[in-house]
């Protein structure tokens, strides 16, 4: 669908006009006819005013980077009237028992205690806020803070239009609505809910009463709505919308595929092919946005880049869950109980170094998106429906072939993930086989690890029976001088340009003995530096794409497959890795397969070494090949 008669159709239904109403956000954006360079002077003139007459920040709200934390968000309730499958598990959550949520009461005496260190706005979040009973109590009984300058919702919008009068009578004053496609059934096929039509109603009244601009948040899925980016920037033409598009992001539960992540610029790129005129407006210090606007358009177009390029420097937020815990970082794993110390007892003062506790400990940043997508944390829908959080970009960005990464766990711990019955248009993630269980003489269980660099899911987990037949045994043809060497003896590249394209295998292994203490950890995950088995299996991925780069004479070789497999040994306290890779074309990939296997033990030793130095390679080898003019190897 064409963006203008898309804006046309949608600015019918939503109307477009409003009364001015301030969102309660500071004015950084230019209007329509202001320009760039004027905005920016003005938020120049307004931070030299603030900087000369701000009171000193709380200590207690300043972490040891210097980062002082004006911003709480405060989850109402872990509830939700929708299932967006970015945030919650298709078979839903665990929810916490309702004694255990925090009562209105111990909201309000948290919130008042961050007022009065300088938290000058609170956002509430979910699940979906809305749906619990007193919000609006909750929010009249904020506004009576002094200090509190925003009050702010994020809501998936079902509820909006209903209950924002009274909302807006008591003081909320800055909204964030979820809107993840223009096309009512990808709505219900992305939300699993019916309900496109309420959120609409609900933007309505928001641009209605006045607020402005009215926020829109769209997590962008490849695959999925990628192709609506022109649509939703064209509304920003006749009404006061920030439409702000969401990088994919890893959540417990949500299925997180790199390849389904659309990055920042390369959703810029696609805008600016339609208005290249798009200018790019200053923005706050604290700002997770960065904005845009097309000349002459009412509203304006933010990037939230969480994946790609990280904001965790200059991030001021703190969040309290639902249960009543404290989290410094969006994407950590460690939370402070903080119902539990106000059911305990504990003075102001007590509450205020607990806080000032966690808040130092705030990492400068936190792992980078192929990290956080194996750590253990919250599915999103317990830490909030939606966010703008803060993020450190990847390792390696040029990684583009996640999208068939399977990984096959056998681990102590249940997850609540479970595989997706249908995709939106026949769009398909291989599926990862279930979590079995094998028991070991000793009575331990055994871990498993497999990766899967195509859609080949009859593959077997790594086993004693499996290492014989890697491949057909056959002629076993050597040469007697150095292929790469010319002549005079100097080093040269071999030149394969004339030899025939053949399918190409090959299968490395090595070994890495971990001794007792380590490998009990390993086996248990419960080493401190996350998930052992995970990181080494990927860093073998990823060592057997680089491996031309790494190893200097070897030809680049575009891998169809690459599949990398762990086994514990609790016999050796040692950890079995195997690699293997194919490829059609000149030239074989026993270097691909040997080089992933050499990194992956690598960085088993590196995840290991602060619990124990005495660790072992060895047996770093070639197990077979096949393809090529010298014919088939296999190790005996």
């Amino acid at each position: 669908m064409a963006a203008r008669p898309l804006s046309q159709m949608l600015r019918r239904l939503l109307g477009s006009s409003a009364r001015s109403c301030s969102s309660g956000a500071p004015v950084t954006q230019p209007r329509p006819r202001e320009s760039a360079q004027a905005a920016s002077e003005e938020l120049s003139r307004r931070r030299q005013f603030l900087q000369g007459h701000a009171a000193p920040f709380s200590a207690i709200l300043t972490d040891s980077f210097g980062r002082q934390h004006s911003y709480l968000r405060i989850s109402l309730t872990e509830k939700c009237n929708l299932r967006c499958q970015y945030c919650m598990p298709e078979e839903g959550v665990q929810l916490t028992p309702k004694a255990n949520l925090l009562t209105t009461e111990e909201i309000l005496t948290l919130a008042q205690l961050f007022v009065k260190e300088g938290v000058d706005k609170i956002r509430l979040t979910g699940g979906e806020p809305l749906i619990r009973p007193d919000v609006v109590d909750i929010v009249a009984q904020l506004q009576q803070l002094e200090g509190l300058r925003t009050i702010g919702v994020t809501t998936n919008g079902i509820n909006l239009a209903r209950l924002l009068p009274q909302l807006q009578k008591v003081g909320l004053s800055a909204i964030n609505i979820s809107l993840d496609t223009l096309v009512p059934a990808k709505f219900e096929f992305i939300v699993r809910r019916k309900g496109f039509h309420k959120v609409m109603e609900g933007i309505h009244k928001a641009i209605e009463l006045g607020y402005n601009p009215v926020k829109v948040n769209c997590v962008v899925m490849r695959g999925l709505n990628e192709d609506e980016l022109l649509d939703f920037a064209a509304l920003t033409e006749g009404l006061p919308l920030d439409v702000r598009f969401i990088e994919y992001m890893p959540f417990d539960g949500n299925k997180w595929n790199f390849k389904k992540m659309v990055s920042y610029k390369e959703m810029l790129d696609t805008v600016r092919q339609q208005w290249p005129e798009l200018e790019k407006l200053p923005e706050e210090e604290s700002s997770t946005a960065k904005a845009f606007k097309i000349p002459g358009f009412q509203g304006q177009i933010s990037f939230i880049t969480s994946m790609s390029e990280h904001f965790c420097g200059t991030c001021n937020r703190l969040r309290i869950t639902a249960d009543g815990n404290l989290k410094v970082c969006l994407f950590g794993n460690s939370e402070v109980s903080l119902r539990d110390h106000l059911r305990a007892g504990a003075s102001e003062q007590e509450l205020l170094r607990i806080i000032g506790a966690a808040v130092r400990r705030k990492k400068r940043q936190h792992a980078g998106m192929f990290s956080i997508s194996q750590m253990k944390n919250r599915p999103m829908i317990l830490i909030e429906l939606f966010l703008m959080s803060h993020d450190s970009p990847p390792a390696n960005p040029s990684i583009s072939s996640w999208d068939a990464l399977h990984v096959e766990a056998l681990r102590s711990r249940m997850s609540f993930s479970s595989q997706m019955a249908t995709l939106w248009k026949g769009y398909r993630v291989p599926q990862t086989p279930p979590l079995a269980q094998q028991q070991l003489g000793s009575g331990s269980f055994q871990r498993h690890y497999t990766s899967h660099a195509d859609s080949d899911t009859n593959s077997k987990c790594l086993s004693p029976g499996s290492w014989a037949s890697a491949a057909p045994s056959g002629p076993q043809l050597t040469s007697e001088q150095l292929t790469h060497v010319d002549s005079e003896g100097r080093a040269a590249m071999v030149d394969v340009g004339r030899k025939p394209d053949t399918e190409r295998v090959a299968v490395a292994s090595a070994v890495v003995l971990l001794g007792p203490v380590a490998f009990k950890l390993v086996q248990q995950n419960q080493l401190k530096k996350g998930d052992a088995l995970v990181v080494a299996q990927l860093a073998g991925v990823q060592a057997a794409k680089l491996t031309s780069q790494l190893i200097p004479l070897c030809h680049h070789v575009a891998l169809s497959h690459i599949q990398v497999q762990l086994e514990l040994d609790s016999t050796r306290h040692a950890v079995e890795i195997r690699a293997s890779c194919r490829a059609r074309g000149p030239t074989g990939v026993e270097m691909e397969a040997l080089t992933s296997a050499a990194v992956a033990a690598l960085t088993l030793y590196d995840m290991c070494k602060a619990v124990s130095r005495d660790i072992v390679l060895e047996e770093i080898k070639l197990i077979s090949k096949t393809g090529g003019q010298r014919g088939d190897f296999h190790r005996a």
